[in-house]
This record gives structure tokens, sequence and C-alpha cells, in this order.
């Protein structure tokens, strides 16, 4: 399931005329497993990574977590508590911010729920 929502109240580092609020993907995890997703996602930096610490949708200005400006919603079980990781979206929204001064004839990145697919090594991503 394709769950992403919108950009929100953390400011990117800007750099020439790109900038924009990350974009944060939701997952609802059981309360349990939380420490273990931190700690398997840590190891990949170069890629999403880990979660980020702030756990509270108001706190990252996400006004309601079942309404996403992208993909769809995610229905939490009994026990789940919200977790949120960067999300590559965020390239997109500033490419579109940058577009507006530049005029990017092309820029080649994914879309939501279609990861950019490469022939690296996982390994080359911790």
């Amino acid at each position: 399931q394709n769950v992403l929502i919108s950009p929100n109240l953390k400011q990117c580092k800007s750099s020439g005329h790109f900038s924009c609020n990350m974009v944060v993907t939701y997952r609802p995890i059981p309360h349990t497993l939380v420490e273990k997703a931190k700690q398997i996602t840590i190891e990949c930096k170069a890629v999403h990574g880990p979660p980020l610490d702030e756990q509270d949708p108001n706190a990252l200005g996400i006004k309601d977590i079942n309404c996403p400006d992208f993909g769809e919603p995610v229905k939490a079980e009994t026990g789940d508590v919200p977790v949120f990781w960067p999300c590559g979206v965020t390239c997109i929204e500033a490419v579109t911010s940058a577009r507006k001064l530049q005029g990017f004839p092309l820029v080649i990145t994914h879309s939501p729920g279609h990861m950019f697919v490469t022939d690296s090594k996982e390994f080359g991503y911790k």
C-alpha cells in the first residue's frame, strides 16, 4: 500500500533554487516493534534511514493522518503507533519549487509507490 503524507513542518536544507518541506511516509507499527524498526533501518542512512524522532502527526504539521496528500490512508490496528520516515517524494517537491523559477525541461526521479531501481547492491547503502 502506498501511503504518503503531506509535506510537513520540517524544512529541508535549501540548495540554490531547490527548497521545500520534507515529505514523510507513514506506517503504523505495533508499539512493541518500533525500536526494532529503528535498529534495522538505522543501517540504511544512504536511503530512507531510520524513522524520524518525532512520531506525533500534529507536531509534524499533519492535520489528518487519514487524509494524505499522496497515496492512500492506512488503517492502524490496536496497539499500533504512527511512525514516519523521510520520503523520496521530497525531491519531487524540491524540483517542483525550483522548476517554477528555472523551467527544467527534464528531471528523473521516482513516482510515489514506484521506486527508482538500480543495479547497486544493498550493502552499498549501509
